[in-house]
């Protein structure tokens, strides 16, 4: 890959062996810019505050990444309709390695790591990855509660609707 290629609004790609120099700890900080393309492509109103924060274990060809995801994202209510904020963190911990990956296995029987790619791991395609997974796709405001439709006179829940179909089922 090289740097003209669009890897996706959050990219920090650190190369594997400058990584021990490091101490083994890095922190993605997104811009209010990353936050509002990665809030576009999630499909929801906004991401402010996203941080990923990352241990780096292992050797240079099997790392072992630890950590978390943390943010505070705009969804829409799934019940009110409202936007509201919530704050949403989630524990990261990923293996990577630069060997041969195991295949004709099914993915629940063994956890497969994720390839190191051209030498290099991107912790803010990882953060993106992570802050995607914490989203909850039913979102619903605090304090807000989804009431059951009352029944028409009848107790038939729709009996207006075969009334105006003329009592059709």
């Amino acid at each position: 890959m090289t740097r003209d290629q669009a890897v996706g609004p959050l990219s920090r790609s650190i190369r594997v062996d400058r990584m021990a120099r490091a101490q083994g700890d890095f922190i993605v900080t997104a811009t209010p810019e990353e936050c509002a393309a990665l809030a576009a492509d999630f499909g929801i109103p906004g991401i402010r505050d996203l941080v990923g924060r990352f241990r780096v274990g292992g050797t240079l060809e099997n790392l072992s990444v630890t950590g978390s995801v943390e943010a505070v994202v705009t969804q829409i209510c799934t019940v009110s309709l409202d936007e509201f904020e919530a704050p949403v963190h989630e524990t990261v911990d990923v293996a990577f390695t630069d060997g041969e990956i195991p295949t004709g296995h099914d993915a629940e029987e063994i956890d497969v790591p994720d390839p190191i790619v051209n030498g290099r791991v991107d912790f803010g395609l990882l953060t993106a990855e992570f802050l995607a997974m914490s989203l909850d796709p039913y979102p619903r405001k605090p304090g807000v509660t989804f009431a059951e439709p009352e029944p028409d006179a009848d107790g038939a829940p729709l009996a207006g609707l075969r009334a105006l179909q003329g009592g059709k089922d």
